[in-house]
């Protein structure tokens, strides 16, 4: 396996060439659209033929899908997971379970022909579609809610053949925090009993005592002892109403590894990887700018097709570049090969159990080959 990165004058046959292996190969695994045309910085994977998939990753992998996902890219990732997060299962504050809005079953059923666990998501959304804390607040404090969503969530596992649960709660209250290790711990222990693991979703905090409503309601120590894994939601510093900036920039990615294995062993830490990137119009104003969300590899086709170079940040260990359309300057900031391949050398430097891939709807399928060599 290689990473090559495009350079002046280089054509897709003779990187080929000069690596000895079929210009059709380097096509399909980088995605390439005709006529295959190159950008300068762009990054290749690069593989001999009988390596399309290696015997890793080393660690665990999970992947979050909703059940509108291409039933054509979620069969070409199931190889490459351990676990698909169906996401997402909702509740009223009754404790009633509220099923995603399209059909998951056919889902579930793809995940375990390929040996992958399909995991039940369960996230507090409200009606307006977003997290809701008050929502949190009403269950986890009220044991008849809370016993009834446990009763349903078990009755679900086993009406669809869930092998695991996910809870997903953000922007929990402070004055809810303990409230809810109790909630997890509660849920854990009736899920256990059917011979499954309970995972959690934590916010990437850098300390114990960091304040803002995305982390004072979760405690690290508390949550990692009870939960079989955590995933660490190392990404969106770069998102959609921020500056342009590295979604997952690893020098703070580090920051929240390092913080969490103080707290949580880290065999039971999950990295959460982005499978995406932002596209900016500049300039950025706060409160007007948008950003668009752009898959990995449509971000490398609109760099060839704006003629715009792929530039690397070493700090952030990202690709971003600027193009200008219809007289306004975009910056995109995106993930490629490299800023992949240090995310697993991440993994593995901290000994963490996995990676959690937010999310999967986009084919990346250069990614997967490389992570299956790890």
């Amino acid at each position: 396996m290689a990473i090559y990165v495009v350079e002046q004058g280089d054509s897709v046959n003779s990187i080929a060439a000069k690596y000895g292996v079929l210009p059709e190969t380097i096509i399909y695994d980088n995605q390439l659209i005709p006529p295959y045309n190159l950008m300068v910085g762009q990054a290749l994977l690069i593989r001999e033929e009988e390596q399309a998939k290696g015997s890793g990753p080393s660690f665990y992998v999970g992947g979050y899908a909703y059940p509108y996902i291409n039933a054509w890219v979620l069969e070409q990732t199931l190889p490459y997971l351990d676990y698909l997060y169906v996401f997402s299962y909702g509740f009223t504050e009754e404790g009633n379970l509220i099923p995603p809005a399209l059909d998951d079953s056919w889902m579930i059923s793809f995940a375990k022909d390929s040996a992958t666990a399909p995991v039940l998501v369960l996230t507090p959304f409200g009606p307006d579609g977003n997290f809701n804390n008050a929502l949190i607040s009403a269950v986890v404090n009220n044991p008849s809610a809370r016993e009834n969503l446990k009763n349903q969530i078990i009755a679900k596992i086993e009406e669809k053949e869930f092998e695991g649960l996910d809870i997903d709660f953000e922007y929990i209250l402070a004055e809810d925090r303990e409230a809810f290790v109790d909630f997890v711990a509660y849920m854990k222990a009736a899920v256990s009993e059917l011979g499954y693991p309970v995972s959690v979703a934590l916010a990437p905090k850098t300390s114990a005592t960091q304040t803002g409503l995305l982390y004072e309601g979760k405690d690290y120590p508390a949550l990692g002892a009870i939960a079989d894994y955590v995933l660490l939601m190392t990404y969106e510093w770069g998102y959609t109403y921020g500056p342009p900036m590295a979604v997952a920039p690893l020098n703070k990615v580090r920051e929240v590894v390092e913080y969490a294995i103080t707290e949580i062993p880290p065999e039971k830490i999950h990295l959460g990887v982005p499978n995406y990137g932002y596209d900016w119009p500049l300039p950025f104003v706060k409160g007007t700018t948008k950003a668009e969300t752009i898959g990995n590899v449509q971000a490398v086709e609109r760099a060839v097709e704006y003629g715009a170079p792929i530039r690397f940040d070493e700090t952030a260990r990202s690709p971003f570049y600027l193009y200008e359309r219809e007289d306004t300057m975009h910056e995109v900031w995106f993930e490629d090969v490299r800023s992949m391949q240090a995310t697993f050398d991440l993994i593995k430097e901290y000994g963490l159990r996995g990676a959690g891939y937010w999310n999967i709807m986009r084919l990346f399928r250069a990614n997967w080959i490389l992570l299956s060599h790890n």
